[in-house]
């Protein structure tokens, strides 16, 4: 059996597990890191970056409520960053971080 029909059966075979495991606070937070990391984010402590993610509440520009991905607001949280260096700037709703570009 190749790797690819391997890594497929066990992905099959354990379906409950991960279903699980996604919902799990460090599975969440590996994720949202892995997403930044892909989109170029460069950060030094990427936990603590995490960590200052969840506690924010507001918008660092325009102060509003974070609202939540599909509630119609386009208030949802945002991590901003320099697309250049790749460097964190701030944390913004959605609507402040597409006017910043």
């Amino acid at each position: 059996m190749d790797r690819k029909a391997y890594l497929k059966a066990y992905r099959e075979s354990n379906k409950e597990y991960f279903k699980e495991y996604y919902k799990t606070p460090n599975a969440k937070k590996s994720m949202i890191i892995s997403k930044w990391k892909k989109r170029g984010l460069l950060c030094e402590d990427y936990g603590s970056l995490y960590d200052r993610y969840i506690e924010s509440k507001n918008c660092e520009e325009c102060g509003c409520e974070y609202g939540k991905i599909g509630d119609g607001s386009g208030r949802f949280r945002c991590l901003d960053h320099d697309h250049e260096s790749g460097l964190f700037r701030n944390f913004l709703c959605n609507r402040c971080n597409v006017r910043r570009g």
